[in-house]
């Protein structure tokens, strides 16, 4: 494999409500394929990265390389600036979301482990998503994804005769 220059590379770019960023997916350029993701994001000021969340499969880390911002962590928010490490284990308690609420953009790199099947959980809009056949993050097809309520259960058994 070959290095790659992130200079060389598209951002990708979401907006939606608070949420807005630019991408590049460094690893997947690379072509380390889904053994370890690693993306280079750009937020505005005054914007959102992924929302609140959590995987219970993928650990994640957040190394940040320009700018000053929040990182809700759990229960919590920090600060964050150059230099700034954060680790998100793939549990309740490494739910998070990157806020930046400085005048300039914040650059960070996003570290994860790329294991399927997932569940990712999302507490603040109680929701689930579901990855099978490739792990999130990845462009590979998946055999199942999709996003749920947390309360839209059904019985076992139900459509089962």
């Amino acid at each position: 494999m070959e290095p790659v220059d992130e200079s060389d590379l598209e951002w990708e770019e979401l907006e939606r409500g608070d949420a807005a960023f630019r991408r590049k997916r460094l690893a997947d350029a690379a072509g380390a394929g889904d053994d370890l993701g690693c993306s280079l994001y750009e937020l505005p000021p005054g914007k959102r990265s992924w929302p609140y969340h959590y995987h219970t499969a993928n650990a994640e880390a957040i190394y940040v390389l320009d700018g000053d911002g929040l990182v809700r962590l759990g229960d919590d928010e920090y600060r964050v600036s150059a230099g700034s490490y954060v680790h998100c284990p793939a549990a309740p308690e490494g739910a998070h979301r990157v806020v930046n609420d400085g005048d300039d953009p914040l650059r960070y790199l996003m570290v994860s482990t790329m294991d399927e099947p997932e569940i990712i959980e999302y507490p603040d809009s109680e929701k689930v998503g579901v990855f099978a056949g490739s792990p999130p993050g990845s462009r590979a097809d998946r055999s199942v994804h999709g996003y749920f309520r947390t309360d839209d259960a059904v019985d076992y058994w139900d459509g089962e005769e």
